[in-house]
């Protein structure tokens, strides 16, 4: 019996690791579900859960993960002006992943230049955060630059990305074309 619940407590941690080392790759999951942030707050402001309102997130003192997570939403929720003054509250303004949604928020917004300027500067910081891959691959697609595209989709695949959100939606731009790449 102690092997038997010894080996489950074992595998449930192993597979907890698993999961955390595979977010470790960066943000690959499927897009955040929408908070009051992205329903109620605006010009830079996200929702407070312990004040229970919109603040200033300039002013907050929400650590950065929280300020992250915040920014992520908006930009998803198309709200790409208010998630870049929220990333530019976020303390490590050269972490891949803030780069990588600043690229993503301003590409959306229309600044497709500046969003390839991010997309390359949060791979310089990390070559192996996929999802930059991904989005940069995305507007490659858009910018009809498809064998670029398809760059970024081996890349990913061959770091091993291939079973995320990120190849999938990369993967989906190009029309699910595979070939031989």
């Amino acid at each position: 019996m102690f092997r038997k619940t010894t080996f489950f407590v074992l595998t449930a941690f192993m597979a907890s690791i698993a999961g955390q080392s595979a977010m470790a790759v960066g943000d690959t999951s499927e897009p955040p579900r929408k908070t009051k942030t992205s329903t109620q707050c605006k010009n830079g402001k996200i929702w407070d859960t312990r004040k229970g309102q919109c603040v200033n997130a300039k002013k907050s003192g929400l650590s950065d993960d929280v300020l992250f997570e915040a920014a992520r939403e908006l930009a998803y929720a198309g709200q790409y002006d208010n998630a870049i003054k929220v990333l530019e509250v976020v303390s490590d303004q050269r972490s891949a992943r803030v780069l990588n949604y600043l690229g993503y928020a301003n590409r959306k917004a229309g600044r497709m230049e500046l969003g390839m300027q991010y997309y390359k500067r949060a791979l310089q910081a990390d070559e192996n955060y996929v999802l930059a891959r991904s989005y940069l691959g995305q507007a490659l697609v858009e910018q009809g630059r498809i064998d670029e595209a398809k760059v970024q989709l081996v890349e990913i695949r061959d770091r091993g990305g291939e079973n995320t959100w990120a190849y999938r939606a990369l993967l989906q731009s190009l029309g699910g074309i595979r070939h031989h790449y």
